[in-house]
């Protein structure tokens, strides 16, 4: 399998790569679900990452996610936004 290009930049050159891997996972698998599907999804990606002991700074995701945004288009990145702000509720418990 070829590594997508954000995953070789180097404003995440730092992060464990096995963290990389579970995170593209993340995103073939959720690709073209809608926004109903996407809170599910996020939930069952949660569990998956602590069953396996991943998981992300909050540097972590706002510098893969910055990564991310660069090579996307308008309309990727305002679902990466959106996405962003689910979890953040989330987080919070709002």
């Amino acid at each position: 399998m070829n590594k997508p290009q954000w995953m070789s930049d180097p404003d995440i050159a730092d992060i464990p790569q096995n963290k990389l891997d579970f995170l593209q996972l993340m995103v073939s698998q959720g690709n073209g679900l809608s926004p109903k599907e996407m809170l599910p999804f996020l939930m069952r990606v949660a569990k998956q990452g602590k069953e396996n002991a991943i998981s992300f700074s909050p540097e972590e995701l706002k510098r893969i996610v910055a990564v991310i945004k660069k090579s996307s288009t308008p309309e990727e990145a305002a679902k990466i936004e959106k996405i962003m702000k689910m979890k953040q509720k989330q987080d919070t418990g709002n």
